[in-house]
């Protein structure tokens, strides 16, 4: 017993001396607790909507102001004629737009009937169903103040539903673009690093750099293959997303299948990097996995909307490239945009691409020193 006693409290002494393993026991726990905690929200708050009021009267300026009272909603502007409610929501900001009928306070007082439409961006349809289900709430409520008011036997404002970019809402637009953020993150930035470390745990790297190859073609020979691989899994999901699944590809299909190629070479170079930072192949794939999967699924907007986290993931999720990945796919997809429309996506992704290729050079040059 005593044998058994002494080997246990030296596997309690071998687990703490391991900082790694000490920061698997407690400090991933920790961290997604916290980051499940904080992003795992079924509420919306500050939307931004637009308004469209043809009545400008003193029932519909209060509609409006107690729609606006709530924590759920932010004006973003004001519009003037219906055409341009599509250009509102292709901009991005705008989630709702709410159309009031013209008369709509004296149809209200003589007719004791209104009429008021609320139009929603259901590229992301839990989005969508929240924020009309939270304007439908609001509407009721403001319908029995005025009946209250007007001491009227019932006062009615019918509310029409339009769903913008997905009619039937379909949750497989929401989930084919992030799916394809997802698989290609995984082959590309998780293989591409686990492949490289491999080389260098093995000790196989220092006979290939020996060889007649150059540093950058053997790191071009490594992440080829894994490119090709990519971009067929991104065609794939594409046909399969749009004759299985019924998603539309609105915009231009050279614009789209760009896009996918930029975010692959970005997932390729950001692989390189981490193999670059890690010894093994374990460190390699927990980067990837901690550092690259749970973010890609957490803090891109894929399941979880961006606006309901706290400032600090908000900032965070500013520097996961399956963000702007996302957002660049579901407007060519399903608004129909164009490269005026997703350009400062591109942008950003493009820059990370660089950055990413600055920092792998810089420490494989030093590895080869």
């Amino acid at each position: 017993m005593n044998r058994f006693k002494a080997f246990v409290i030296k596997e309690f002494r071998h687990l703490i001396r391991d900082p790694r393993t000490v920061f698997v026991l407690f400090a991933i726990p920790v961290i997604q607790l916290l980051l499940f905690g904080f992003v795992i929200s079924t509420e919306i708050k500050d939307a931004k909507i637009a308004i469209l009021d043809f009545s400008r009267d003193d029932l519909s300026e209060g509609l409006v102001n107690k729609i606006l009272a709530s924590d759920y909603f932010i004006l973003e502007t004001e519009l003037s004629n219906i055409n341009q409610i599509e250009q509102a929501f292709r901009s991005g900001q705008v989630k709702e737009v709410l159309v009031i009928e013209n008369n709509f306070g004296r149809n209200i007082v003589h007719d004791g009937a209104g009429a008021v439409q609320i139009i929603t961006d259901a590229s992301d349809p839990n989005i969508a169903s929240l924020l009309d289900s939270y304007t439908r709430n609001i509407i009721l409520d403001y319908q029995q103040e005025i009946s209250n008011k007007t001491q009227a036997a019932s006062t009615i404002i019918d509310v029409e539903y339009r769903m913008f970019y997905n009619e039937e809402l379909k949750s497989a637009h929401l989930f084919v673009p992030g799916t394809m953020a997802l698989i290609l993150m995984l082959v590309c930035a998780l293989m591409t690093s686990v492949s490289i470390a491999r080389e260098k745990e093995l000790g196989t790297m220092e006979i290939l750099l020996v060889s007649p190859l150059r540093p950058l073609q053997i790191v071009l020979g490594k992440v080829v293959p894994y490119m090709v691989l990519s971009f067929i899994d991104m065609l794939v999901i594409i046909v399969i997303g749009h004759f299985v699944f019924g998603v539309p590809v609105r915009g231009a299909t050279s614009l789209l299948i760009g896009t996918g190629t930029l975010f692959i070479l970005l997932a390729l170079t950001l692989g390189v990097m981490i193999s670059t930072i890690s010894k093994t192949q374990q460190i390699a794939m927990m980067i990837s996995l901690v550092g690259m999967m749970l973010p890609t699924v957490l803090l891109s907007g894929f399941i979880f909307p961006l606006k309901n986290m706290p400032v600090v993931l908000q900032a965070v999720s500013l520097a996961m490239p399956p963000r702007w990945f996302l957002q660049a796919v579901k407007d060519v997809m399903l608004k129909g945009a164009g490269i005026a429309q997703i350009w400062h996506y591109l942008a950003i992704m493009f820059g990370m691409l660089l950055f990413f290729i600055m920092v792998s050079v810089k420490k494989f040059k030093i590895r080869l020193d």
